[in-house]
């Protein structure tokens, strides 16, 4: 069986750990950094950091029409962090350069549960878990409207901080850092991607 090519964006950002747990999972996870290694992945995982920073990189890489293009046509895209920012339709504390690629239709405050020093874990419920999952927010955006055809898949204090939309999945917060593999074999097996039954998780609580 052919591994599938679940590609890491690796242009700024916490990408590596993603890339472990993909590994775990079967999969190829090659570093992205040109549009022509875009081209090449059945999914991607758009990580965490900084979102003003990864916009600008992307428009120097040439990667932002692909990966906007893509995500539009069906690509499977795991958006963490900064990546639920560059996936959201608008971002209402944006600074003029932010870029917001309109993947999902919904409204996201950057850094909305505050500064680094406000980082805090915490276990939510998820849709179609058994178990909690134990979330790590690290200067979290804040989702502050949803449309109607993007569904919330978990909630803390009544704001949505796991979202989907048929092969786009969004988190709030980093599920590469709570040494649980679920969310990402959630997102791909809902993707098709991979078998939700196979490899064993070696990860998951």
């Amino acid at each position: 069986m052919v591994a599938p090519t679940v590609g890491v964006l690796a242009l700024q950002g916490a990408f590596a750990a993603h890339a472990t747990i993909l590994e775990s999972l079967g999969c190829a996870a090659p570093q992205i950094r040109t549009a022509e290694q875009l081209e090449a992945v059945d999914a991607l995982v758009v990580p965490g950091g900084e979102s003003t920073t990864m916009s600008m990189l992307l428009e120097r890489s040439q990667m932002l029409e692909p990966l906007q293009l893509r995500a539009h046509a069906g690509l499977p895209v795991f958006g963490t962090c900064a990546g639920l920012i560059l996936m959201a339709s608008e971002v209402c504390d944006g600074r003029d350069d932010q870029v917001a690629l309109g993947v999902l239709d919904m409204t996201v405050e950057r850094n909305g549960y505050g500064t680094q020093i406000d980082s805090f874990e915490t276990d939510i419920d998820v849709t179609g878990l058994d178990t909690p999952f134990h979330a790590v927010f690290i200067r979290s955006p804040l989702v502050t409207r949803l449309g109607p055809d993007v569904e919330a898949l978990a909630t803390l204090d009544g704001s949505p901080v796991l979202c989907r939309r048929g092969p786009v999945t969004v988190a709030a917060f980093h599920p590469e850092l709570s040494g649980d593999d679920r969310l990402h074999r959630r997102w791909l097996s809902k993707a098709g991607i991979i078998d939700a039954r196979w490899p064993r998780s070696q990860r998951s609580g």
